[in-house]
């Protein structure tokens, strides 16, 4: 595995930002799990899915920042065959799980500020559990068949990946055999897992923003759309990034361009998450600071 081909010093640079990225990114998105299942004001559905999504997180960037950061050090890193398939089925499990969390994010908004009244008997413990169940065991799923494909190649050519990573692209370019069939496989994958979900949230908020029109007053419309901003925000990131890295064909990028786009969904989305949700979204806010007043008082005691 190759990595970056850059001067040392850069590489230095780039190791010492992406540890403390790395350091915050996991650090924040653990506060996150914490809060939700220790506040009481956060014991809602809402919260309950971005614990989940602080979870897959967690996962994604686990799975790759800490070899990025072991090729930043050295020229090159051994990996095995079965290692790199490993990484490459843990990322497209995180992104596909993370895709339909998104969604059921995204619907969860809709029945909140939609249907009010129903919210509470629809979108009880029970629901949510089902949903988050659904949405791991396809995340798990979904990347089998690719793997099974790609593991049946032969590769006989230079074993060294042009990538920080074990993705795809790098993987079938490894390869002597006719790769045209698990390339237009996963493509047709990567565009129902991208697409089906981006429908419904694209769905859910033209709902929420057409209730929203219909309120009265302004301050009611800001206090409403305030509930979903950050999540909007999130998922505006998360798709502009993947629909150009994995639906977009990629025979005109180079191998640059997908190492940066790469490192924007990688190192940047999961860094920024926490930091968007802690500081749009009041509740989050308040559980936090109620924390930290709650442990300055076991101190003093």
């Amino acid at each position: 595995m190759i990595g970056f081909q850059i001067p040392l010093p850069f590489k230095k640079l780039l190791f010492a930002i992406f540890l403390v990225t790395y350091m915050f990114t996991v650090s924040g998105n653990v506060l996150i799990i914490v809060l939700s299942f220790t506040s009481q004001q956060l014991n809602k559905p809402m919260y309950f899915f971005l614990s989940n999504l602080s979870v897959c997180e967690i996962i994604l960037t686990t799975n790759i920042v800490p070899n990025m950061l072991c090729l930043l050090m050295v020229d090159q890193v051994i990996i095995s065959v079965p290692e790199c398939f490993l990484q490459f089925y843990m990322f497209g499990t995180s992104a596909t799980t993370e895709c339909f969390l998104l969604a059921v994010m995204s619907y969860d908004r809709y029945l909140a500020i939609c249907s009010p009244l129903h919210y509470t008997s629809i979108m009880n413990e029970r629901l949510c559990f089902k949903l988050v169940v659904i949405v791991w065991t396809t995340g798990f799923m979904a990347t089998v068949g690719t793997i099974i494909q790609m593991s049946s190649l032969k590769f006989c050519k230079t074993n060294g990946i042009d990538h920080f990573f074990c993705d795809r692209e790098p993987i079938l370019g490894l390869s002597c055999s006719d790769t045209a069939e698990v390339e237009v496989q996963a493509l047709v994958f990567s565009f129902c897992i991208t697409l089906w979900p981006f429908i419904m949230i694209v769905w859910s908020y033209i709902s929420i923003l057409r209730t929203i029109f219909k309120m009265i007053t302004s301050k009611e419309r800001y206090k409403t759309f305030s509930t979903c901003s950050s999540h909007l925000i999130v998922v505006s990131m998360y798709y502009g990034t993947l629909i150009i890295m994995y639906v977009v064909p990629s025979n005109n990028q180079s191998f640059n361009v997908n190492k940066l786009l790469s490192l924007l969904y990688i190192v940047v989305t999961p860094l920024l998450n926490p930091i968007i949700y802690s500081f749009m979204n009041k509740e989050l806010r308040n559980a936090l600071l109620q924390c930290i007043y709650n442990m300055s008082l076991c101190r003093k005691y």
